[in-house]
């Protein structure tokens, strides 16, 4: 799940957006992948200084003391340099060349008004970089690899037998492979191969299933489940793997999944298109309120009514929700929930749990507050980025919100026209200035 919380003041600081914990995002990258550098984090605009390991702290310190998101920051190779350049760039040029302006509580008082500064990848410079350190990081991944291939020094016990093998890392891996059917891989494609071997041999030792990473009473037990049940492997779909394996660090955004799905479909070019074997993949949906999942959309709407009380298609046809809205609903109540918030009276609570009872006990389930409050162009930005919930979405009146409503549509980047005047008027133009002037 990605770093979130509320500050003390009650004001929204998720930092970018969460992932329901049972189906992992598609296309991010394990920290691991981002390297070990030992490097602290330095704010982009003061002298705030974090260990590498505080990553969270720092975006943080970015969002409420700067009004500053930095998008997909998973993807970024190497963030101590990334936050380097991006000091010395914003030291510069005001910060409203490079990054995107979204204005939050729109149509609010002005008073109420809040500027955010979007730095991403749209940006050609940003992309660029972004790309350089990604290049840079593969580089010495592949170092690293041809380091492994050489290596004549290698040592270490197999992990299901007594027998230690030295040299290469090939003859142990082959060995497991061939004797034990337990097999990681080809070992030309496998980097960081001796803390590979840890990592499983630290699981195996805390008496752990390598594949469904249960734990058991005693290695007996262990053993006969990972033979029985076929567990003598380990879970491809496991992140904390990716950043043994080259293939991981090729494109940037990219899993091994999607790398080898492009090569199918390169391979499949030449072939009759045959999509008569093809099976949907379940939605998995997560209901609003709780933990509860549903393979259907039906169901998940069937279970919001029938164990909450909440029926989103009664609010779309009272309301007359545009598809937009219905987003910037569904994800403003998530925010709420997760922030242990009533979405209807914005009443705090300690946990999730006390905010659900209140809400029912309240009768605050169907209770939306008033429009301005959650029509908000922040609200457009998924609080989950895999939130099925989202997909099955539809116009009130069944036809293209772009062809009636195209003023709703969001628009992250402001009009150039008015740079002129955001950058007089930025607090992070103001914070610079100031800084200057005290050195």
């Amino acid at each position: 799940m990605a770093a979130c919380d509320a500050s003390e003041d009650g004001q929204d600081s998720i930092l970018e957006p969460l992932c329901f914990p049972e189906a992992p995002a598609v296309g991010s990258i394990s920290p691991s992948l981002q390297g070990s550098s030992s490097e602290p984090l330095v704010c982009i605009f003061c002298p705030e200084l974090v260990p590498p390991q505080q990553k969270d702290v720092l975006l943080k310190h970015l969002l409420l003391e700067h009004k500053l998101v930095i998008a997909d920051v998973k993807l970024i190779a190497d963030l101590p340099k990334y936050l380097l350049y991006w000091r010395g760039r914003f030291l510069e040029q005001p910060v409203v060349d490079f990054c995107s302006v979204i204005k939050t509580n729109s149509t609010g008082p002005v008073e109420k008004q809040e500027e955010y500064f979007l730095l991403c990848d749209v940006l050609p410079e940003d992309r660029i970089l972004r790309e350089k350190l990604q290049q840079k990081r593969l580089e010495e991944v592949l170092e690293q690899q041809q380091k492994e291939r050489d290596d004549s020094s290698f040592q270490h016990m197999c992990m299901f037998c007594s027998e230690e093998f030295t040299g290469n890392r090939s003859s142990l891996l082959n060995h497991m492979a061939r004797e034990h059917s337990f097999s990681i891989g080809l070992p030309d494609n496998i980097v960081y191969c001796n803390h590979f071997l840890d990592v499983l041999q630290s699981k195996l030792d805390n008496l752990q299933c390598l594949y469904c990473e249960k734990t058991f009473r005693d290695k007996t037990t262990l053993k006969d489940h990972m033979r029985k049940k076929a567990h003598r492997r380990i879970n491809g779909n496991n992140p904390e793997y990716d950043r043994f394996y080259i293939i991981n660090y090729l494109e940037l955004g990219k899993t091994w999944e999607e790398v080898q799905s492009e090569d199918d479909r390169e391979l499949a070019d030449d072939e009759d298109d045959d999509w008569s074997d093809w099976q949907a993949r379940p939605v998995s949906a997560v209901c609003l309120f709780c933990d509860h999942l549903s393979n259907t959309m039906d169901q998940i709407y069937t279970h919001m009514e029938e164990a909450h009380g909440f029926d989103l298609h009664k609010l779309r046809t009272e309301l007359n929700l545009r598809f937009y809205q219905q987003v910037k609903l569904v994800n403003y109540i998530r925010r709420q929930i997760h922030q242990s918030r009533c979405y209807g009276c914005q009443e705090k609570f300690e946990s999730r749990a006390d905010v659900l009872q209140h809400i029912s006990d309240a009768g605050h389930v169907m209770q939306l507050p008033d429009i301005k409050t959650w029509d908000q162009p922040q609200y457009y930005f998924p609080t989950y980025e895999n939130d099925a919930l989202l997909c099955s979405l539809t116009d009130s009146d069944g036809e293209s919100d772009r062809t009636n409503h195209g003023e709703d549509l969001p628009v992250i980047a402001e009009d150039i026209s008015n740079l002129r005047a955001l950058k007089q008027t930025s607090v992070l133009k103001q914070l610079l200035k100031n800084r200057g002037s005290c050195s």
